[in-house]
């Protein structure tokens, strides 16, 4: 008697298969637009109290805080374009790309959701908007910040030859960093599910396409290079 082939996994079966891994996205996510969008926020209630390097101390800070507690649970993306990087890079299994990237997007989603019941719609719930209007401005350092976010990432969280375990400050410090220097211009974003949050609930979708073409071309782009640097990534595995 033949034996019944057995049914494909769908991306709604492998939700359910990486649970664990899921969900700790969806709460890094959480914790990270709640804690970041909810700064932005904060600072235009109180007049400016926490001024924009207090935002980005925040955003950097909530970082490196979710990468080290969740880390070692689903490696902590928090970040559809780094997951989709790490898959493209060979280091994360394919499979597992959509429950992630879901997950995240509810995540940020729900952590905007829960600031405007709380603080109300001000500041366009943190939401990423080009200045002026300037889209080809915007779309161009969005790409760059990224790559150079992704680039730390594969430098320091990847590469076996980096130092100690310092990957989550160094990281943390890179969104900061060009949140400080970059975030009056493009919102800084470097991800695309942190823009989806405050888009989603707050119905401010100009521009939004912006915040995952850019992300996603700048973290390949980093795949690229690094793994041109790296023998195609044999020297750091």
């Amino acid at each position: 008697m033949s034996k019944l082939p057995k049914p494909k996994k769908t991306w709604i079966n492998n939700i359910f298969y990486y649970w664990q891994e899921a969900i700790t996205e969806f709460i890094g996510s959480f914790i990270l637009v709640f804690a970041g969008c909810g700064a932005v926020m904060v600072d235009s209630i109180s007049n400016g109290s926490l001024s924009h390097l207090g935002v980005s101390f925040v955003f950097g800070a909530v970082v490196a805080v979710v990468i080290y507690s969740t880390q070692h649970i689903s490696e902590a993306h928090i970040n559809p374009a780094v997951t989709l990087a790490f898959w493209t890079s060979g280091f994360f299994a394919r499979q597992k790309v959509i429950p992630y990237v879901v997950a995240q997007c509810l995540g940020a989603i729900a952590a905007s959701g829960l600031l405007l019941l709380t603080l109300g719609k001000v500041a366009n719930l943190g939401a990423t908007l080009p200045l002026e209007d300037n889209w080809l401005q915007s779309l161009i350092l969005e790409t760059i910040l990224t790559f150079i976010l992704m680039f730390v990432i594969l430098g320091s969280g990847l590469d076996r030859r980096a130092a100690g375990d310092f990957a989550g400050l160094a990281i943390g410090l890179t969104v900061g960093l060009e949140a400080a220097f970059m975030g009056p211009i493009t919102g800084a974003s470097m991800n695309p599910a942190r823009s989806l949050g405050p888009a989603f609930v707050s119905g401010i979708w100009q521009y939004h396409w912006l915040y995952w073409v850019a992300p996603i071309m700048g973290a390949q782009l980093a795949v690229v290079v690094y793994g041109f640097i790296s023998n195609g990534f044999h020297d750091i595995k």
